[in-house]
This record gives C-alpha cells, structure tokens and sequence, in this order.
C-alpha cells in the first residue's frame, strides 16, 4: 500500500500556504522537460478537426504518444469540447479521466487548464447560442452582458473549463475586414465598457478571461486578415489600447497576442508590448498565451525567425508565457534552444511561475483537487435561453422606419431573401455549429434555431421565396420572390451574410470583403422587390454594415441584427409586430454612396466631407444612431458650470419623460469635441454613454459625473495630457444627431496621465 505524500513533503499542495512559496518550491524541483510541459497545451483530435485556426493542418504533427508525454505534465488541454460535436456528459466524463491521468502520470500531479472559445457562449455542442459580439455592443448595455459573462462562465465551470478566449477587445477600424462581428463596435470607450463588463461576468465565476488580440489586430491594411499594420502610436494609444485598459482593471487573468505586425515587428516577438507595456506599465501579471500558431508564424509567414526553436526563443522572451493550440515550438525545439543556450534558462523560470501561479489560484495545485463530473447538464436551459433572448431584444436596431412599423396583426407578408429561413443566419463564425458543426453536415445544431419565417407565421400571414442565395444564383428565383409579392400587403426582404471561416462565408475569420455593397445577388434581389411598388422592409442579418444609399429612398423600414444568436428570429418578429421597442442602437457606422469606405466615426478634421476631395465619408446611418416606437423626449440638459478643473468633475444632468403609453428607454450619448489641440483628433469621440429606461409618463434624471481625465489624449512628445483650455461637451441620440452641446473651459495646470487615470464616468439616476 501506497502512502499519499504529505503537504509538508509537498508544499506546493498547501493551499494555506503563501502562492509565491508554493509555487517556488515546486519550481525547484522541476526538470527542464517538466518546465517546457506547463508551458504549451496539446490539442487531441487536430488532426481530425476541421479548419478552425489560419493554416492549421500546416502545423499538424506526427502522432505523439500520449501516455508518454503526459509523464512530463501538461500545461493546457485545447478545445476538449470545441473540436467536434460531443455530449456535455460523457465530454466532461472524458475529460476528468484524461485529468486523472495527466495527475497519475507526472511526479508533480499538476493537472492541466482546460481552455475553450467562449465568443458567442461556449463553442460546444448543444451549449446556448448568444448574439455576436456586435451585437453586445449594440445593447450599449454593460450590465447585461456582464449577466451574459458570468451565466457562460458558470456553464463553462460546470464542465471542467477554466479559460476562455474571448473578448475580442480589437476596435474595428476597417468595415471590410472579415472579423468585424467579432468586435464590439468602432469606439474604444463601447468596447472598452462592454468588453471589460464581459470579462467581470467570465471571472465572477471562476474562468480565466483572455483578451484578444494584444494589439492592432483590426487595423490591418485594407481590412485583410493577417495583413501588415501601418497604425502610428498615437492610434495605438488613443484608440487600440484603451479596451485593454479597462479589461485589465475589470479583473482578467490572460491575454493573447495579435498575429499581425504593427511597422515590422510581429506582436509574437514584440518586447515593448508583451512586456515592457503590458507588464511594466500596466501592472500584469496575468498569463500571455499565444493565439493559435502564432510562435511557429514567426518562422513560417513572418521570417523573422531562422527555425522553430528561433522562434520560440523570440515569443518566449518577448512574454509569451504559454504556446497554443499545441507543442509545435515550445516543445522539442525550444528545449534543444535552452540546452544549446541559445535561450536562457531564465526566460522559462519568469513564464513558468506565471502559469503555476495561475494554476494555484484555480486550485489546481491543492492536495485534495479532483475533476468533477456532473450527473447531468443542460446547457441550454430556459434560463440561459431567457437571457439569450434579453440579448438579442436589446440589440436590434431599428435604422429607418416611414411608418409601416410596426406591422398590423395578420398583415400578409411575403417575406423572402436567402437568411429569411435559415437558422444560421441568426449565428456568428465562433457560433459551435459554424464553427465546428459545419463539418460533421450530419449532426444537428443541438439546440433549437427559429427562422425569421418560422417566428413571423406565429403571428403573420406569411408567403416564403428563396429570392437568390447569399452568393450566386440564378434569375428564377427573383422571379418567383416578385411573384410572391403580388398578394402581400408588405414584403419583408431578409438579407445578409452567411457566417464561416476561411472562405467558407461572407463574414467570419477569413472572409474579408473587397467592398461593401451586399453579397452575390442580393442587391439586385432587393431592387427587384422595391420595383414592385409594395411596401418592403429590410431586416439585414450581417456580420458587418453594408451600404444601402441607392435603396433607402423607397425602404419602408430597415431592420439591423447583427448574428442576434439563437432567439435571434424571435426578438426580430417581437420587434415586427410591436410587442417590444426596438432598443438597439449602431455600434458601428452604415456608409452611404462609395461602398470601399473603411474609415469609422473616428475622424479627424481631413477625415471629413471636403470640397478637396469628391469622395464623401458622411455615413448613411452613424455611429449610435438607433429609432425607437416611442422615443424619450429631452427635457433639458445641462452642466453645474462653465468651468472644469483639470483634475476635477464636471457633472452634467440629462431629463427624460416618457410621454407614451409603452415602455421606452434612450442611449444619452456624450460626445468631447476638442476645438484646438497638439495634434489632430477625432471631430467627436464618445466619452459617456447609458441606457435609461422609462415606464409609461415616467420622468428620470441622468447625472454623468466626467473626470477631466476622460479629455487626455497622446500629445507630440507621446505623453498622454489633459490640456487646459475649451472643450465642449455633444450630448444627443447618436454621434451626429446632437440635442445640446454644453461649452466647458478646462482650467489649472496642464496635467500628464497614464495608466492610472480615470477610464469610465460616474452615473447616477
């Protein structure tokens, strides 16, 4: 009979015990082998795996012996319920031998985290779909999908996960680029509030948050993926950084680096982000994993590294404590770079006590850790249905309406378009079923997805055509979609994109768009439609804003969803037919006429309409706008004083009055607008926002309570200042429809700031 080794001969497994002893003890006790093992994960089943990752069968090894290798350790297990379709039960009973077995197996009994992609929910089978990250944004509502975070979290806890990869805290900066539905919006405060309240949502209950992607990610040129980065640090600092800022203070626990390079140098191999600002200045310390490849990217897309073992040195030494998805660089390469010295030694001992620090926190290291094994799960119970339905009434935005909104009861309706009866047109690219179910075509999505044909015949007359499908197609099909509109009183035209990865979609990870004028046919679909003469309301299901400026004049109304998930199609009909008020509003600007415009509302002076230029960058639809059944009306807006200090508050006061008979809310938006300053800044940039909702004839008053901190922006020398001088303050329903501008003169000393400073308002109702 074994004896079970004690605390005292095992200190590292005293859970009353200093973090930093224990993991120093455990340290000094560990091979070389054993110290490369905690630092890269293995991901059983790659082989068989569809594409999920950028040139992921190019990194496909030979088979490794598992029982062999799991005698080193093992740091991560990737996508254990991610890769294909598995049943919750008998993948999290899988998992806790293959845990029991990682402990059994090495000297130490550390068993490995387990880490998942999380963007739209868990990217598992049969897990709750949530609406995309776009569509966050679009709520404008933190709270909410803080709720979202932690209910994910707790599902993700009850199956053994400890990571997940998500948020995407990238600014869109370019409305082509295919990765845009997986961002939050084109404003760094949007996504800074949002994504850090999804973070406090993930790590309440437990699981490890990684921010994506550590930095400039979305600014490649011409919005292609992967491409080169031209952004300056100016807009690095003032407008890619801040949501990491905020996301750091909110408590997460990871972050991942960008696969692009900024000016030559790979975010993988970059010191001056990964360590000198992310550690140094802002304090992490955190794990810095790797995005997929990205270490073995150095060598075969980038060049920057000779061989593997080259580039394992560089990522390792720039900060990345952790290679994933696999040991295609950390492993034998990097251990042969370390033996040779062409590593040093040291560099695996400052990423090691990174992760075993990690792994203390989550308990991994206690003595008396075992994997639970849930009895049963549900993974898509009413009450996550519930919240994924509270997601998706908050996030769609009502664009343009003529009055035709809301429809009669029993209208008849041709509603038409290749998303009308498709269930995965409510989903985004890391959605299980586009992501993973795609290639297992014989297994069901594993939770129910309505269409927008099934959800309007619950309370409409409803006549269905194809129309055209999203990418190609012939004439017969506009035909007979005009047909059907011959008995209809309106026509509701359901377009859009189709999800997927690498080519496999319109928008998604590798799907990036040439221009923005609508997929394949659909344009012409929707010219065929108007020519009828019959009312036609759009409901655009995207990944990104396309450009309508030649249809708007003669739409009834246009209705934005941005993937709104699994209950998607049924907050759409509610929004249809009245039963709700459309609340959303646009995270990110629509363009008019000129359909390759990239740029966001973000723009400086030149970035402006000009008479120098014959090209017009004014959006069709801007940033925040969204229409409402009952707007709020604006009683007054005001400020408790001309004056601001550069250190101080200044307090602005919005009234609201519901003067209908149905429930409303309204976005106050704020907008700073710097009139002279050391260098050219955006026109106007969102400092404040919050959702107020008004019972029928309620009255509410918003106090915005803004630190002076919130004007600062990096000056000629790259210091951030907050400047003395006027200002003034946009306060409205979007970015260009403004109810009052308030004119503030910043008084005292010019200030510098930086990390520390104040990142988010005070409100009060």
């Amino acid at each position: 009979m074994t004896t079970q080794p004690t605390t005292a001969e095992e200190p590292w497994r005293d859970p009353a015990a200093d973090p930093a002893e224990r993991v120093r003890a455990l340290m000094a006790r560990m091979t070389l082998r054993e110290k490369l093992a905690q630092l890269y994960g293995i991901w059983v089943g790659i082989d068989s795996a569809g594409e999920v990752a950028p040139h992921q069968h190019d990194f496909e090894n030979p088979a490794v012996d598992f029982d062999d290798l799991v005698r080193h350790g093992i740091g991560q297990l990737t996508r254990v319920f991610g890769t294909r379709p598995v049943d919750p039960v008998i993948g999290a009973r899988s998992l806790a031998r293959t845990q029991r077995q990682i402990v059994s197996s090495g000297r130490f009994g550390i068993p490995a985290v387990v880490h998942e992609e999380c963007l739209t929910g868990l990217a598992a089978w049969q897990a709750t779909i949530y609406p995309a990250p776009l569509s966050w944004g679009a709520t404008f509502d933190p709270d909410l999908v803080r709720r979202m975070g932690e209910r994910i979290g707790r599902t993700m806890r009850a199956l053994g996960v400890h990571q997940g990869l998500a948020p995407v805290l990238d600014v869109a900066r370019d409305l082509r680029w295919g990765r845009v539905e997986e961002t939050i919006g084109e404003d760094p405060y949007l996504v800074g509030t949002i994504g850090s309240a999804y973070v406090a949502g993930l790590e309440s209950a437990g699981i490890v948050a990684t921010l994506k992607h550590f930095v400039g990610y979305s600014a490649s040129r011409a919005g292609r993926n992967l491409a080169p980065v031209s952004a300056g640090p100016r807009e690095i600092a003032d407008v890619l950084l801040p949501p990491f800022e905020l996301a750091l203070r909110a408590g997460a626990r990871s972050v991942m680096n960008t696969y692009t390079d900024i000016d030559g140098v790979p975010g993988a191999a970059d010191p001056s982000l990964l360590t000198g600002l992310l550690r140094d200045t802002y304090g992490f310390d955190g794990t810095v994993v790797s995005d997929y490849f990205s270490v073995a990217f150095l060598h075969r897309l980038h060049r920057v590294a000779a061989d593997r073992g080259d580039a394992a040195g560089q990522a390792l030494t720039a900060g990345i404590d952790v290679e994933l998805p696999t040991m295609d660089c950390y492993g034998e390469p990097l251990l042969a770079a370390v033996e040779g010295g062409a590593v040093d030694a040291a560099a695996v001992d400052r990423a090691l006590e990174r992760v075993l620090r990690q792994k203390c926190e989550l308990g991994l290291l206690d003595a008396d850790w075992a994997p639970e094994v849930p009895e049963e799960i549900d993974l898509d119970d009413a009450e996550s249905r519930a919240l994924a339905r509270e997601v998706a009434e908050r996030s769609i935005v009502l664009l343009h309406n003529d009055g035709t909104l809301p429809l009669s009861p029993g209208a008849r309706l041709a509603v038409v378009g290749p998303r009308a009866d498709a269930a995965g047109a409510m989903l985004g690219c890391y959605s299980f079923p586009l992501h993973v179910g795609v290639h297992h075509p014989d297994v069901p999505f594993g939770v129910t997805v309505p269409t927008v044909v099934e959800a309007l015949r619950a309370s409409f007359d409803v006549t269905y055509a194809l129309g055209c499908p999203v990418t190609g197609g012939g004439d017969d099909g506009i035909a007979e979609a005009v047909a059907a509109c011959a008995d209809a009183s309106v026509c509701v035209a359901v377009l859009g994109d189709r999800a997927g990865l690498f080519g496999g979609g319109t928008s998604g990870e590798g799907c990036d768009a040439p221009d923005l004028r609508l997929p394949g046919r659909q344009e012409e679909l929707l010219d065929a439609l108007l020519d009828t003469g019959k009312p036609v309301v759009l409901i655009l299901l995207s990944g990104r804003p396309y450009e309508l400026s030649r249809q708007l004049p003669r739409l009834a109304a246009v209705v934005s969803g941005f993937y709104p998930g699994e209950e998607g199609a049924p907050a759409l009909a509610e929004v249809l037919s009245g039963q709700i008020d459309p609340a959303g509003r646009l995270p990110v600007s629509f363009p008019a006429a000129g359909a390759s415009q990239p740029s966001t509302y973000l723009a400086a002076p030149l970035g402006q309409r000009s008479e120098v230029s014959t090209v017009d960058p004014t959006p069709l639809f801007p940033f925040g706008h969204g229409l409402s059944y009952a707007p709020a009306t604006w009683l007054d807006v005001s400020a408790t004083g001309s004056l601001w200090p550069t250190d101080g508050v200044c307090r602005v006061r919005v009234t609201l009055r519901n003067d209908h008979q149905r429930e409303t809310s309204e976005v106050v938006q704020v907008y700073l607008h710097d009139p002279v300053a050391e260098v050219a800044r955006p026109e106007r940039q969102l400092i404040a926002a919050r959702r107020v909702s008004l019972a029928p004839g309620e009255t509410s008053v918003l106090e915005i309570g803004l630190h002076a901190d919130l004007t600062s922006y990096t000056g000629r020398a790259g210091q951030r200042l907050v400047e003395p001088g006027d200002v003034e303050l946009r306060v409205g329903t979007s970015s260009e429809q403004i109810v009052t501008t308030l004119h503030c003169t910043l008084t005292g000393p010019r200030r510098a700031v930086g990390f520390d400073r104040v990142l988010t308002p005070e409100f009060s109702l």
